[in-house]
């Protein structure tokens, strides 16, 4: 029985296999080789947590099957769990030492850890032994770029590429660390060979979005952008709305529903289409987290309520990141780049009695750090001190979490209970200084001076080569020369700020 579950998985009949091996295990569940043939079966179908399972019981069934304990880790790797994978195949290897495929799994594990150090040199130790294993390549790869090493990660992938060219996810990183080295035609170039490969893949397709929109070519990239929706890493932040979505028809009398995605600092940037909404004769009602409230409740004609809470009747709706496509955004004609939000007068009054005489400069040094990309845009404290030994200066702390206590400054985060209170304090100051985080949107937002500390590879939206931003009119930018170079940032900020002190103007 067990040999025609195999044909008929081989000719892709799963159901027909699958029928057999559970009447083989009805009758027997103990049974080692109907366990292992069925949690391959199982993987192979994607359904990773009956894989487990399976394979768990197949391991228990026969020790000393090593198929089974190998494809035992692939299936808790596939199914999230790699802090499981990780001992799994360090036994296997302290039984088998050198075993290549088990050193290449540890490192998938380690990596996925955030260990990206003690993966390459599993990965290196896969690869000595079995030096054709394309994955092993990828997967190195894909730890070098953790650790910056962009160059190294560029050369793995490439070697992955030719030995397995039809490899999409070689092509796909490929493409994202050609991104993160400015070479964005190459990039989408990657990035177009991994579509050919797999024209669904969701990966490729949003790499190759975010190298359009960094080159600042608005009109593929943002169309590419939808695929967001598909990202393993962004679909959890979409709801399956009831109603139609808006295309960008006539919206006169209707009411459209934006819901917000992804970070407070993406509701800020985009909530500049509002007016849009309303200027074509609609009802724009946004949908947001309950802290952004108080704020955007200043945007002239719009509703603003929580994301969290009963919707209000609507006519129609749409994803507030895919305004810029709907509204055909280029870079030469963002709206409101002078500012959209306002602080409330009262609180910004508040603020003024209670800072302290003389230039006063915001300082925020770490974003959230839940951000996939936080440990490179975020400063390390010692550095920030660079900025904060510039004399003559009143620093005042904008930075709110667990890092609010760190740098020796006065921690007003008790008192920044909202982003209207934030907004209100950056009113009251001369400068911001800030890393990519969302003061640095609430600041250009209300269009006061701000100075934005960026990593090597910045997030899409600062584009590259520029100090400035067409989003923003009031925001300096100041960018890494290297992957991790935060000391050269720090100086040229130092410096600046010295010069602004010294001018005789009164704002930079």
């Amino acid at each position: 029985m067990l040999l025609e579950a195999v044909e008929h998985q081989r000719s892709a009949d799963h159901a027909a296999a699958e029928a057999i091996f559970r009447a083989v295990l009805a009758a027997d569940p103990g049974q080692p080789r109907a366990l292992y043939l069925y949690g391959l079966l199982l993987l192979e179908d994607g359904r990773a947590g009956e894989a487990v399972d399976c394979l768990r019981a197949a391991v228990a069934a026969r020790p000393e099957h090593t198929g089974a304990l190998l494809y035992l880790i692939r299936a808790l790797l596939a199914d999230g769990r790699a802090v499981d994978a990780l001992p799994a195949s360090e036994a296997l290897l302290a039984r088998e030492p050198g075993h290549a495929e088990a050193e290449f799994l540890r490192g998938t594990a380690l990596n996925t850890l955030g260990q990206p150090v003690p993966a390459v040199a599993a990965f290196e130790q896969a690869i000595a032994r079995d030096p054709s294993n394309a994955a092993a390549w990828l997967n190195l790869g894909n730890a070098c770029s953790d650790l910056d090493r962009l160059q190294e990660a560029e050369a793995h992938y490439r070697r992955a590429i030719s030995l397995a060219p039809s490899l999409a996810e070689a092509h796909a990183s490929l493409g994202f660390v050609l991104t993160s080295l400015g070479r964005l035609d190459a990039a989408i170039a990657a990035c177009d060979a991994a579509i050919a490969v797999r024209p669904d893949f969701a990966q490729a397709h949003w790499n190759q979005a975010v190298a359009a929109l960094l080159a600042g070519d608005f009109e593929p990239g943002f169309r590419k952008y939808e695929w967001r929706k598909r990202h393993d890493r962004f679909r959890r932040d979409f709801v399956d709305l009831p109603g139609p979505q808006w295309d960008g028809g006539d919206l006169a009398g209707r009411t459209i529903l934006v819901h917000a995605e992804q970070g407070l600092g993406d509701t800020i940037q985009f909530a500049r289409y509002l007016p849009l909404i309303a200027a074509r004769g609609g009802r724009p009602v946004l949908a947001c987290e309950r802290p952004l409230i108080p704020l955007l409740a200043s945007l002239p004609d719009a509703t603003v309520v929580p994301k969290d809470a009963a919707l209000p009747r609507y006519d129609c709706w749409i994803d507030q990141m895919s305004l810029p496509r709907v509204f055909a955004t280029r870079p030469e004609a963002i709206p409101s780049a002078r500012g959209y939000l306002r602080a409330d007068p009262a609180r910004i009054a508040a603020w003024r009695a209670a800072l302290p005489e003389g230039r006063k400069v915001g300082v925020t040094w770490a974003g959230n750090p839940a951000h996939s990309n936080d440990r490179r845009r975020s400063l390390p404290v010692a550095e920030l001190r660079r900025i904060l030994a510039v004399p003559d200066i009143r620093f005042v702390n904008l930075q709110v979490g667990p890092r609010a206590g760190e740098a020796g400054l006065v921690d007003l985060s008790p008192r920044l209970t909202d982003y209207a209170e934030t907004a209100a304090l950056i009113a009251a100051l001369d400068v911001v200084v800030t890393v990519d985080t969302s003061v640095a949107h609430v600041a250009g937002a209300l269009g006061r001076p701000c100075w934005v500390m960026l990593p090597y590879a910045p997030d899409w939206r600062w584009l590259l080569g520029r100090d400035d931003t067409p989003w923003y009119s009031s925001l300096r930018l100041f960018r890494q020369p290297k992957a991790g170079d935060w000391s050269a940032v720090t100086a040229a900020v130092a410096k600046c700020l010295v010069a602004w002190h010294n001018s005789t103007i009164e704002r930079p």
